[in-house]
């Protein structure tokens, strides 16, 4: 009888091994930040997971300090982000929390510019021909980690020019307001940006190393995301997108198309490339 009863046990046990694992969770809500870098990041992920099977809810945010704490919190899973400079303190206080799940893009870089035809070409210079400039430089808004970094170098180098707060909407009108007129002006502006594609601009030299180095973008999650989501986690990692890619859909979007549209047209076009990209492991 205890033999009977061992070898009963034993069917059991490997009855239960043979039973599916728990099935991974198809729904995830995706954080993004309203700017023109990171939206079409999100958009061209979430078309890779809804391909692969997911629904995908994207959530827009305005502030860092929001966000991040949204995707502490779980109320969003996971955050294209740049966490090595300009989201760097909401992720060394949030980090415990959350994991980076991959690299999505490479070469944010954001500065003071000139348009071309302004004969500086360093911050160092810009004291001597405050004039010139009206005496200020044209800020975007305040809070982010641009205009930190901004008011920083007008600190370590000892500017005479005031850094105006104000918007991206703003700063693009002055500055091609200027350019048509052929005025000097000095802005904060970024790489990737539809800006530096359509104005002729230059980034000031940066002699003292204010500004951060080229940026990378990274997929971070809610702790405990990759084992949660094993495959959405493969799919997510095998998407990279061009800084290059990025600065061509705003493009698109600054001569009149939807952000929706121009995300929709680069899939369309790189068909074969989400293809490879969902070559991965499946489950």
């Amino acid at each position: 009888m205890k033999a009977l009863w061992k070898a009963l046990c034993a069917a059991a046990m490997i009855g239960m091994s043979m039973l599916p694992a728990h099935a991974e969770d198809k729904s995830i809500t995706v954080g993004t930040m309203s700017w023109e870098d990171l939206t079409p990041i999100t958009g061209i992920t979430k078309k890779v997971l809804e391909d692969a099977g997911y629904t995908v809810k994207v959530v827009p945010f305005s502030e860092w300090g929001i966000a991040y704490a949204a995707l502490s919190k779980g109320d969003i899973q996971i955050l294209a982000s740049q966490t090595d400079y300009v989201a760097q303190d909401y992720w060394e206080k949030n980090k415990k929390r959350l994991e980076k799940i991959s690299p999505v893009s490479h070469g944010l870089y954001q500065a003071i510019a000139v348009p071309n035809y302004v004969t500086i070409d360093s911050m160092d210079q810009l004291n001597d021909n405050a004039d010139k400039f009206g005496g200020k430089i044209v800020g975007i808004e305040p809070g982010s980690g641009l205009m930190r970094d901004a008011a920083n170098a007008v600190k370590q180098y000892g500017l005479k020019l005031q850094l105006v707060e104000g918007s991206t909407a703003a700063m693009t009108a002055a500055l091609k307001s200027a350019i048509d007129r052929k005025e000097w002006v000095a802005v904060t502006i970024w790489e990737p940006s539809w800006m530096m594609q359509k104005y002729p601009v230059k980034f000031l030299k940066d002699p003292k190393g204010i500004f951060p180095p080229p940026q990378s973008y990274y997929w971070v999650g809610k702790k405990g995301f990759s084992e949660e989501h094993p495959h959405a986690r493969e799919v997510i990692a095998s998407v990279y997108v061009p800084l290059a890619d990025i600065t061509a859909i705003n493009g698109a979007v600054s001569d009149g198309k939807t952000m929706d549209d121009a995300v929709k047209d680069w899939t369309a076009s790189h068909a074969d490339l989400l293809k490879r990209w969902e070559n991965i492991k499946s489950e």
